[in-house]
């Protein structure tokens, strides 16, 4: 009997990914090829099947619309076959992987993975903490947790985290802050990877007038907090990644207002693909220790 895969799975793979993804490299990446190598999967499908599958153009190649019809199916299949080989791994339900931004990775996440562990003392973690948005379709990723406005392609987010943000700062210079007129007077860190506003806190803060603001700057968001920490000026932050140095007194907000932000923070995964066990416990602990966290009101 002939095999009902005449065209091999690699190159079904293959386009399976560029269609989804939109380019060569992330196929290429995946499979372990070149380019090169992908759009020769390519050719060699479109002239088994006798059918144009993408659109050669400025920007790159594009699914036709036959494809895109079939695109669907293509992907839920891929699913399938993940599902079943996971299946049948001996670490299928004892193993999990995510990916996060080091900044909430360090001041809210890592702290708290403790509380996991002791719940699910049976799932290995491993935790991939980076600047870059990962690919959620690779096999060794299972979930993540993105900062942003929650629509990304191909990815299903689910919101936990909260809204908020608010200027923080040492207690010793926090002293010095009576309105927020007294900005001007102190130094104002910039973190040069924020999606927060300050000139919509200080619209919410009723001042009228923007003071001159001035201090240095960190492509680190990280780097920004130490230097928060160390006294060195004042930072705009989301309220939840500060709740714990709120507690200990290392941090206080200088003033009760706060802003709610468009962007959050959102638990992640590939849309169409089935959440193994270990991702759901994760899913459902994060919302847990989300709602154990009060709300940040008031000057500290």
């Amino acid at each position: 009997m002939p095999s009902p895969f005449f065209i091999p799975l690699n190159a079904l793979r293959a386009i399976e990914i560029v269609a989804r993804r939109g380019a060569l490299s992330p196929a290429a990446e995946e499979l372990g090829v070149t380019p090169g190598a992908v759009s020769q999967h390519i050719r060699r499908a479109e002239e088994r099947l006798g059918i144009q599958l993408f659109e050669r153009t400025p920007r790159g190649l594009v699914p036709t619309p036959e494809l895109v019809d079939q695109l669907p199916r293509l992907t839920e299949g891929f699913d399938h076959l993940e599902a079943g080989l996971a299946g049948l791994r001996p670490d299928a339900e004892t193993s999990l992987t995510i990916t996060v931004g080091s900044m909430f990775a360090s001041l809210w996440l890592v702290p708290r993975l403790g509380r996991f562990a002791a719940l699910h003392p049976d799932i290995e973690l491993r935790l991939v903490a980076t600047s870059k948005f990962l690919d959620l379709g690779r096999q060794d990723i299972d979930c993540g947790v993105r900062f942003g406005l929650g629509h990304w392609p191909g990815v299903e987010a689910s919101l936990f985290g909260r809204r908020d943000y608010s200027p923080f700062c040492a207690p010793e210079l926090a002293a010095r802050l009576s309105t927020p007129a007294d900005l001007a007077r102190v130094q104002v860190i910039r973190d040069e990877s924020t999606l927060l506003n300050w000139d919509a806190w200080l619209a919410a803060a009723g001042v009228v007038e923007a003071p001159t603001m001035a201090g240095s700057s960190y492509t680190d968001p990280l780097l920004a907090y130490e230097a928060a920490l160390a006294g060195q000026g004042v930072l705009l932050v989301m309220d939840m990644l500060m709740v714990d140095a709120l507690a200990t007194g290392r941090l206080v907000r200088p003033f009760p207002v706060g802003v709610e932000s468009e962007y959050a923070h959102w638990f992640v995964s590939a849309a169409g693909r089935r959440l193994r066990k270990p991702a759901r416990l994760f899913r459902d602990w994060l919302e847990a220790e989300m709602a154990a966290c009060l709300p940040i009101t008031g000057r500290r």
